[in-house]
């Protein structure tokens, strides 16, 4: 677990240095997994229906519900690392 702690955390500050911006439906998917990662199944009220990137986001990491961290963490990290290629 600490080595993929220290990749996870790593991939979290790499995303943010990526060469080209990841489509829609990709930053949806490392902002479920980051958050699945980091707080475990989603939590909170659901977001107005007017609130359109607040219920994609919503239902996104809704969807990993029952994903484990460390699992979420390794989704993460490989996601992460293929734009890095």
């Amino acid at each position: 677990m600490p080595d993929l702690k220290t990749a996870f955390e790593q991939a979290t500050r790499d995303v943010q240095d990526l060469s080209e911006r990841p489509d829609n439906e990709t930053l949806l998917r490392l902002y479920a997994l980051y958050k699945q990662a980091t707080e475990g199944d989603v939590s909170g009220d659901r977001p107005g229906f007017f609130d359109f990137v607040g219920t994609a986001k919503y239902e996104a990491w809704e969807k990993l519900a029952g994903t484990g961290r460390e699992e979420a963490m390794r989704r993460y990290v490989e996601l992460v690392d293929r734009f890095r290629a």
